[in-house]
C-alpha cells in the first residue's frame, strides 16, 4: 500500500514537472511570438505623455512601466527552468510576482496604448495568456524554492540587478515618452557631443559587463547574456509585424539588424559557425554604423528612432567581443575566419539582389549600403565615379541595375577590414588575458592572507575547533562544473547530515560521488551553491571547515618512506593535537587495527590493507566532527571490514558524523542510518533506512529501480 503511494506521488511529481518545466514555458513562448507579430500602435506618433489616448499623465506612465517591465518577467519565468542558480530563484520569487500585479491592475490603459487604429481582440487576448501562464511558472517555482534563506546582502544585490535587467529591456519609445523629443542635434557629418556621448556609452557598458561578469560562475555569465540578448531582440521586433511578410522589403535585412536575431540564437543553441559570422562581420559593421549614423539631416536626441538606431548598433558592436571575452566561445581561428567569410560571401549576394529588385519595384531599401553612394559620398570623388559605373539587366518589367566594381571592392575591402580587426581583437584579448591573470593571482594572495589570520596561532585552531555546538554537514544548491566540460558533474545538490548519524552515499560510477565528496573537503573549488562544515562554509571560511573534517581518500598518497607512526604524527602536528591525546588515539586504533608490530615499520613495506588503515588512523588522530570516506572498504580483507565498521560505529556513536560512499549494498543497509542516492550528477533521494524497510523491498531493490530510472 505504502510502495503505491510512493509510486502515485512520483508519477504526479514527473507530471508536474513536464507540465510547468516543459508544456507551460513552450506555450508562453508560442504565445509571446504570436502577440509580438500583432500589429499595435506606432509609439513614434507619440511624441509625449500628453500625446497618449489615456487623459491621465500618471496611468500613461504606469502603463509604460507595465509593458516595459513585462518583458524582464515573462523572460525571468522562462529562463527559470534552464537556470537554478540562487539569483534567479529570488528574481522569480520576489520580482516576477509584482510585475505581474503591475500588469494585471494596468490591463485596460495599456491595451488603449497598445491599440492604436488596430483591432484590440487578439491583442487582449495573447496579453491575457502571457499573464496567466507567466504566473502559473511563477508559482510553480515560488513553491519549489520556498526553502530559500535571503540575507539584506542578497535583497540588495537582486534590487540592483533588477535595475540592470530593467535597463536591458528598456522600450527604445521610453525616452520619447517621457521626455519629448528633446533637442535637435546633428550625427551625420559632426561628430557632435551627442555623438561621442552615444559612442563613449557603447565603449563603457561592454567593459562594465566584462567586470561584473568575469569572475561569475559559468551559469551565472549565461544567464546574463542569453537575457541581454533576448530583452535587446523583443525591444526591437516591436517594430515589425506580420504584415511585414507580406511586405518582404520592410523585414530587418540590414547587416546589423540580423546581428539581433543571430545573437540569441548562438547563445541559446551554442551555433558556432554563425557566431564567427556575427564575431567578424557584424561587429565591424556595426562600428563603422555607430560612427557614420544614416541619419537624413538633424534628429532629436531622445526620439524613439534614435534610441532605436543606437539600441541595435550597441549591442551588434559589443556582445560578440563580450562573449567571447568571457569565453562563452572560443577565440576564432583562420579557419573559422575563412567560413565567416563565405557566409558573408552568401548574405551579400543575397542582399545585392534583393536590394536591385525591390528599388525596380518602387521601394526605396538600401541594406548595407551597397545600393546606394551613402559610403561612396564620404570616401571622395574617385569613390563616386566608381559607384557611377552601372551595369542593368532587364527581367520582364523589372530593370535590375548594379554597380559592379563598386560592389565588388566593397565585399574585398569589407574582408581585408575584417581580417586586420581580427588581430585588433586578439589585442584586446591579450591585455584582458593578462589582466585576469592578475586578478587571479591578487584573488589567490587574498584567500591565502585570509588562510593565515585563520592559523596564526594555537589557541585560534582550538578555538575554532571548539566554535560550533552543532555537528552539521549541509550542502545547500551545490553545483560543479569543471572547466573543460560543458556539463554539470553535479547540479542542484541539496541534503543534510547531522551528528550521530551513518550517512551512506551510494550511485554507479561516474554519478558524482567523488565529486561532492572532494569539494566537501576542499580539494576543489564550488561553481555554485554552498556546502556548510558545523556552521562553516568551504569556501569562505575553508580552515575552519576542514579543521573538522577527517577524510579518507578512495586513493591514498602516504608518504611510504615513514613509518606508520611517523605519518599519523605528522598528521596530528598539521591539526595541532596535544601529545597526550595523539598517543591515547595511536595506541588505541592500533590496538583496533592489529598493528602492534607494523607501526613503527616504513609504510612502503605495508601491504594494501595496511596502508589503508592508517590513512583511517591519520583521519581520526584529531577526532574530526565530520569523517568523510570515499569506498573505504575496497580491497580490504573480511577482518579489517569488520574493524572498520566498528571505528565507523563507534564514532558516530560520540556525536560525530559518519559520511562515507560505497559500492557494498549489504554493508551500508546494515551500518547506515541515511542514505542518498545520486545519478548522474542529480541527487535521486534521501532517506532514512526506516523508510526504504516500509516499502517492503530492500535496499538494494530500492538502489536498482532508483538508478534505473523505473517508478517506485
Amino acid at each position: 500500500m505504502n510502495s503505491n503511494k510512493i509510486t502515485l506521488n512520483e508519477k504526479g511529481n514527473n507530471l508536474s514537472k513536464v507540465i510547468f518545466e516543459k508544456i507551460i514555458p513552450i506555450l508562453l513562448i508560442i504565445t509571446l511570438i504570436v502577440r509580438l507579430l500583432i500589429p499595435q500602435t506606432d509609439f513614434d506618433d507619440y511624441v509625449n505623455l500628453g500625446s497618449s489616448p489615456i487623459s491621465s499623465k500618471i496611468v500613461t506612465l504606469l502603463s509604460i512601466f507595465a509593458i516595459w517591465f513585462k518583458t524582464t518577467g515573462i523572460l525571468i519565468v522562462l529562463l527559470r527552468p534552464f537556470f537554478g542558480f540562487k539569483l534567479v530563484r529570488n528574481l522569480n520569487k520576489y520580482v516576477v510576482g509584482f510585475i505581474l500585479v503591475l500588469n494585471i491592475f494596468t490591463i485596460f490603459p495599456v491595451m488603449t496604448l497598445l491599440q492604436g487604429n488596430n483591432d484590440l481582440t487578439l491583442l487582449f487576448g495573447m496579453w491575457i495568456l502571457e499573464i496567466i501562464l507567466s504566473f502559473m511558472i511563477y508559482v510553480y517555482y515560488s513553491i519549489k524554492d520556498n526553502k530559500d534563506r535571503n540575507t539584506i546582502k542578497d535583497i540588495f544585490v537582486m534590487l540592483g540587478i533588477v535595475i540592470c535587467m530593467f535597463f536591458a529591456s528598456m522600450p527604445a519609445y521610453f525616452p520619447q515618452f517621457v521626455f519629448g523629443y528633446g533637442n535637435e542635434v546633428l550625427l551625420v557629418k559632426d561628430i557632435t557631443f551627442e555623438h561621442r556621448a552615444f559612442l563613449y556609452v557603447g565603449i563603457i557598458i561592454p567593459i562594465v559587463l566584462y567586470f561584473v561578469l568575469r569572475n561569475k560562475s559559468e551559469e551565472v555569465i549565461r544567464f546574463s547574456l542569453i537575457y541581454i540578448s533576448l530583452a535587446t531582440l523583443i525591444g526591437f521586433v516591436v517594430n515589425y509585424d506580420y504584415t511585414n511578410i507580406l511586405e518582404p522589403w520592410r523585414l530587418p535585412f540590414h547587416l546589423c539588424n540580423t546581428a539581433m536575431f543571430i545573437i540569441p540564437l548562438c547563445l541559446i543553441f551554442k551555433m558556432k559557425r554563425l557566431f564567427y559570422f556575427t564575431y567578424f562581420i557584424n561587429v565591424l559593421g556595426a562600428v563603422f554604423a555607430m560612427l557614420m549614423p544614416n541619419y537624413d539631416s538633424t534628429v532629436n536626441i531622445f526620439s524613439m528612432r534614435v534610441f532605436n538606431f543606437w539600441y541595435n548598433h550597441w549591442i551588434a558592436s559589443f556582445m560578440p567581443l563580450l562573449i567571447v571575452a568571457l569565453r562563452q566561445f572560443k577565440r576564432p581561428t583562420i579557419k573559422q575566419f575563412i567560413w565567416s567569410m563565405i557566409g558573408f560571401l552568401g548574405y551579400f549576394v543575397l542582399v545585392l539582389v534583393l536590394n536591385v529588385v525591390f528599388s525596380s519595384w518602387g521601394h526605396d531599401v538600401d541594406y548595407f549600403f551597397i545600393n546606394s553612394d551613402f559610403i561612396a559620398d564620404k570616401l571622395g570623388v574617385w569613390a563616386e565615379k566608381v559607384f557611377n559605373i552601372t551595369a542593368s539587366i532587364n527581367i520582364g518589367n523589372m530593370n535590375l541595375e548594379f554597380h559592379p566594381i563598386y560592389q565588388i571592392m566593397f565585399f574585398f575591402v569589407y574582408v581585408l577590414l575584417g581580417l586586420g580587426t581580427w588581430f585588433v581583437y586578439n589585442e584586446f584579448f591579450i591585455i584582458a588575458d593578462k589582466h585576469f591573470e592578475l586578478n587571479q593571482k591578487v584573488k589567490k594572495i587574498r584567500l591565502d592572507k585570509i588562510a593565515r589570520m585563520n592559523t596564526v596561532s594555537k589557541e585560534r585552531k582550538e578555538e575554532v575547533m571548539k566554535a560550533s555546538t552543532e555537528i552539521k554537514l549541509e550542502l545547500k544548491h551545490f553545483s560543479k562544473k569543471y572547466a573543460t566540460s560543458k556539463v554539470y558533474a553535479v547540479k542542484d545538490a541539496n541534503f543534510e547530515v547531522r551528528g550521530g548519524e551513518i550517512f551512506g552515499f551510494l550511485g554507479p560510477n561516474g554519478a558524482g560521488k567523488s565529486t561532492i565528496i572532494k569539494s566537501i573537503v576542499g580539494i576543489q573549488p564550488i561553481s555554485e551553491g554552498s556546502i556548510d562544515i558545523c556552521g562553516f562554509d568551504v569556501q569562505t571560511e575553508s580552515t575552519a571547515a576542514k579543521a573538522n573534517i577527517g577524510y579518507v581518500p578512495d586513493h591514498y598518497a602516504l608518504y611510504e618512506k615513514l613509518s606508520g607512526r611517523e605519518y599519523i604524527n605528522y598528521i596530528a602536528d598539521i591539526f595541532d593535537v596535544p601529545q597526550e591525546e595523539r598517543d591515547e588515539r595511536i595506541n588505541k586504533y592500533v590496538k583496533i587495527f592489529e598493528l602492534e608490530h607494523s607501526i613503527d615499520s616504513k609504510i612502503r613495506t605495508y601491504s594494501h590493507g595496511m596502508k589503508q588503515k592508517i590513512t583511517i588512523m591519520s583521519a581520526l588522530v584529531h577526532n574530526p566532527k565530520v569523517w568523510i570516506l570515499d569506498e573505504p572498504l575496497t580491497g580490504l580483507d573480511p577482518n579489517s571490514i569488520y574493524q572498520v565498521k566498528e571505528c565507523m560505529k563507534q564514532h558516530a556513536s560520540e556525536g560525530n558524523i559518519v559520511f562515507f560512499s560505497s559500492h557494498l549494498i549489504d554493508i551500508v543497509e546494515k551500518l547506515c542510518d541515511k542514505i542518498a542516492i545520486i545519478k548522474k550528477g542529480q541527487i535521486q533521494c534521501v532517506k532514512t533506512l526506516e523508510q526504504i524497510e516500509s516499502t517492503g523491498i530492500s535496499l538494494e531493490q530500492f538502489y536498482l529501480k532508483t538508478i534505473s530510472g523505473s517508478e517506485e
